[in-house]
């Protein structure tokens, strides 16, 4: 995803609109949501020249899908992202306070927006994402939802007791 900024040149207060439709990179999500590879991402941006370098903003809207982190059912939604980026000149010197590899460069008259994106889209994620708030998800021991199952528990016996089950003359089943 890199874009020619050649004629935006160096003249601060220089414009230009982007509107696109462009396929989704692989790996666009964390383990269990994410954007799919291919799927259709929408941007909104707008390039603007400044006197450090290109100022990247505007919007990306993705289509999400992923499983409920509790009851691993289904999960699929739109998400809108705002993105804002300085990509400085080649030349230009580093700024102070940042790292000189978080620092995004204009390299040949070209930006590449992938690595912006994809760090406006994962950071949005969930990182526990669920279906609704107050999912039950899945019994601990036998895995039956626990939505279908209302009251549904194991009685959970101590390990460290387990030698003295055997004077009761009783077995795990009764």
């Amino acid at each position: 995803m890199t874009l020619d900024v050649k004629d935006l040149g160096r003249s601060p207060g220089t414009m230009r609109t982007l509107t696109e439709h462009v396929p989704a990179p692989k790996d666009f999500g964390v383990a269990l949501i994410g954007v799919q590879e291919g799927s259709e991402l929408s941007l909104d941006l707008r390039l603007e020249a400044v006197h450090e370098g290109i100022l990247v903003s505007g919007t990306v809207d993705a289509h999400v899908t992923g499983e409920c982190g509790r009851c691993l059912d289904p999960l699929e939604y739109d998400l809108q992202v705002d993105v804002q980026e300085l990509f400085a000149y080649e030349d230009a010197e580093h700024f102070e306070g940042e790292d000189e590899e978080e620092q995004r460069r204009i390299e040949h008259d070209e930006i590449d927006l992938e690595p912006v994106l994809r760090d406006a889209v994962v950071t949005a994620l969930p990182f526990q994402p669920v279906c609704r708030e107050d999912c039950q998800g899945l019994c601990s021991e036998c895995g039956i939802r626990l939505e279908d199952e209302p009251g549904h528990h194991h009685e959970v016996l101590d390990p460290r007791w387990a030698a003295l089950q055997g004077l009761t003359g009783k077995t795990d089943d009764q």
